[in-house]
């Protein structure tokens, strides 16, 4: 279970609100299948990974690295408990590397795959405000005081897009887009608009990733900046990971090259368990259910002189596949479906109760009015009979004198 908390948080005089955001992981054993104690066997990444980054090194200095991975008792394959794996285990081999090639691994404690996100922040953000412009609320200004990445070879690739990833402005359209930018794939992502839908009653868009998210720069030109590529459905993230041959992903290569499933036994890609999503109430720009599905992937290869590597074959070797996912509920669902749902609906249906009554009083007043008039004429028209009336009774009369 992940828990986040921002902090640092500071306003500024241009609409803009800056802030750190810290992030501690937890293990929930009623949501696991498995425990952190469970032992399992996996790619050695410390020694493949070191492999493919030293390749280009004399063929002497890959002898030594060899010897030293002897040393430490360091093989192509680990066996550890999960736990150490995620968050990170002592090795000798990894305190050798932090005092003599400083900068080398990610971390200078223990190595693990999520040790250096494990307690850590996501950098600090500057978003706007949307005080002057609701437009540009929780759109990034900067990030760790950057308007601009410099990992990537083009100016578009390293444009930092959208919001943090959290909310988006408002009054939103089906023509519309999610951009934000991610500090951990260390560039801007869009997702587009696929379908309607509601979530618990509340109406919503869904978004997804694009086909093109991961494409390579051949399937599709403006990705040529995150280059050097591989496949498409791959994303080379080692200019931000320490030039280590690291690449993501969506899970069981879904919505990749399928190529990459003939090297790789037991992937079976699809949507439903693969894709990611983000279902936004449009009208809010709030996010009503989130899963975000990334694969972490290790290029690994033989290299001469490193007998580690053995006979391995030139592969993108999945290493580990993750879902973070949300969703509103309790009492922040009931809050948001009355405000946003049910008076909307109410103030409607009152609307066209408030147009009946009006018509209804206008025809009640156009009848009392019309019977009024009516009654009005009536009374004009019988003194006029009356007097007829009376005349002719009295002419017979004037005949008889005068006969």
């Amino acid at each position: 279970r992940k828990r986040c908390q921002k902090d640092n948080i500071t306003f500024h005089p241009n609409d803009t609100v800056s802030y750190r955001e810290y992030r501690q992981y937890h293990f929930e054993p009623s949501m696991s299948v498995g425990n952190e104690s469970d032992v399992v066997t996996i790619p050695n990444m410390l020694v493949l990974g070191a492999a493919v980054m030293m390749e280009n090194l004399p063929y002497a200095v890959r002898l030594m690295i060899s010897a030293t991975f002897k040393t430490f008792n360091e093989g192509p394959f680990l066996t550890k408990t999960v736990g150490e794996l995620m968050w990170g285990y002592d090795s000798g081999l990894v305190d050798f590397l932090n005092k003599y090639l400083p900068g080398m691994l990610p971390s200078t404690g223990k190595f693990g795959l999520f040790a250096e996100f494990n307690n850590s922040n996501t950098g600090l953000f500057t978003i706007f405000t949307g005080k002057d412009n609701i437009r540009n609320v929780h759109k990034v200004d900067s990030w760790n005081g950057l308007t601009e990445l410099n990992y990537w070879r083009s100016h578009q690739s390293n444009m930092i897009n959208g919001t943090a990833g959290q909310m988006w402005p408002p009054f939103m359209t089906k023509e519309s887009t999610l951009p934000f930018y991610s500090p951990d794939a260390c560039r801007s992502m869009e997702l587009v608009y696929q379908r309607p839908g509601d979530f618990k009653g509340v109406p919503l868009y869904r978004y997804v990733a694009p086909k093109t998210l991961f494409a390579n720069g051949t399937d599709y030109a403006p990705n040529e900046g995150f280059c050097p590529c591989r496949q498409s459905g791959l994303l080379n993230v080692s200019s931000c990971r320490h030039n280590s041959p690291v690449f993501i992903s969506h899970p069981h290569f879904y919505n990749a090259d399928p190529v990459l499933l003939d090297y790789v036994q037991g992937l079976s890609p699809n949507e439903e368990e693969h894709g990611l999503f983000i279902d936004i109430h449009p009208q809010t720009g709030v996010p009503l259910n989130v899963s975000i599905r990334l694969q972490l992937n290790l290029y690994m290869k033989r290299v001469s002189g490193i007998t580690e590597t053995g006979k391995i074959s030139e592969v993108v070797m999945p290493m580990i596949w993750f879902e973070e996912k949300g969703y509103i509920d309790g009492p922040v669902l009931t809050t948001f479906h009355t405000n946003l749902v049910i008076l909307p609906a109410v103030m409607e249906y009152m609307q066209y109760g408030f147009i009946a009554l009006g018509l209804a009083t206008i025809l009640l007043a156009s009848l009392a009015h019309y019977r009024l008039k009516r009654d009005k004429h009536d009374g004009d028209i019988t003194p006029d009979e009356n007097e007829s009336t009376s005349t002719e009774e009295k002419d017979p009369l004037l005949h008889d004198e005068m006969d």
